[in-house]
């Protein structure tokens, strides 16, 4: 069905693997187009609570593949942006904020440019020793599009935000856990089972309708004063109690046996 990636599900998760390894997963836009389609699959289907992604061989992702990049400077590089539909928060991957599900960056090498805004975007990053990371924009005489200057300052700060945006330097795994760009450092040969037994132990335990909720609460909030945001909190919380996954909580928790939630998706 895919020729950039690869689509797998392995219950109860999604992986979406990057699959150009020739070209450590360099984007075209067919890839682009492929993975945000993968992505919208696995949030329409009850049987993943959580995504993963991650990258074929030894890079994670290049950033745009050189033919593609030299096109999007280019006479005409308007024609992309142009087509987008006006309605659409602009960015490459400004989707994955809106996605109901989690969704992990399992970040097993190089992260450049477009591959270094993906991680950016996602929910939660987990990352092997060898995973480096670059916004490399500045670089190229660009600045800190696709979201990246409105995410960074919220994961690391400003002062950090900064210097990894001007500067362009390229962060190893161990500086990027201490910074606060990824959550997890873990074993080469365990990033993708650790990224996968993060969610499943979500499956087991949590309210996938709760984790639903939170992310759109934590992303709306990063806009909002605390009044607004405290309000609707309190407002989400109410309309939470009435829904069956409250009740199941409880007696899970009082019967001392696993909740048995239900997943979402399809028609949910």
């Amino acid at each position: 069905m895919y020729d950039d990636i690869l689509y797998a599900i392995d219950d109860p998760v999604a992986i979406i693997t990057l699959n150009r390894p020739d070209r450590l997963n360099a984007f075209t836009y067919k890839t682009l187009d492929e993975l945000k389609d993968a992505v919208l699959k696995a949030q329409a289907d009850p049987a993943v609570v959580g995504i993963v992604i991650t990258g074929a061989g030894r890079g994670f992702c290049a950033g745009l593949d050189a033919v593609t990049l030299a096109e999007s400077a280019g006479p005409g590089a308007s024609r992309k942006v142009a087509a987008a539909d006006p309605d659409e928060t602009p960015g490459l991957f400004s989707y994955l904020l809106d996605v109901e599900k989690p969704v992990i960056a399992a970040v097993n090498g190089v992260a450049a440019g477009g591959g270094f805004v993906l991680v950016a975007l996602c929910d939660i990053r987990f990352a092997a020793p060898e995973a480096v990371f670059t916004s490399v924009f500045s670089k190229r005489g660009l600045i800190s599009e696709h979201g990246t200057s409105w995410i960074l300052p919220r994961l690391l700060g400003a002062g950090r935000a900064l210097d990894l945006l001007w500067s362009s330097r390229k962060v190893g795994a161990e500086e990027a856990l201490r910074i606060g760009l990824v959550e997890f450092v873990t074993g080469s040969d365990d990033l993708l089972d650790q990224a996968r037994a993060y969610i499943v132990d979500l499956a087991e335990n949590v309210s996938p309708a709760s984790m639903r909720e939170t992310k759109r609460l934590v992303y709306s909030h990063m806009g909002l004063g605390y009044d607004p945001a405290l309000r609707e909190t309190h407002e989400a919380m109410r309309a939470s109690l009435k829904r069956a996954d409250a009740k199941e909580g409880v007696d899970s928790f009082v019967e001392r046996r696993p909740p048995d939630f239900p997943r979402i998706g399809g028609e949910d």
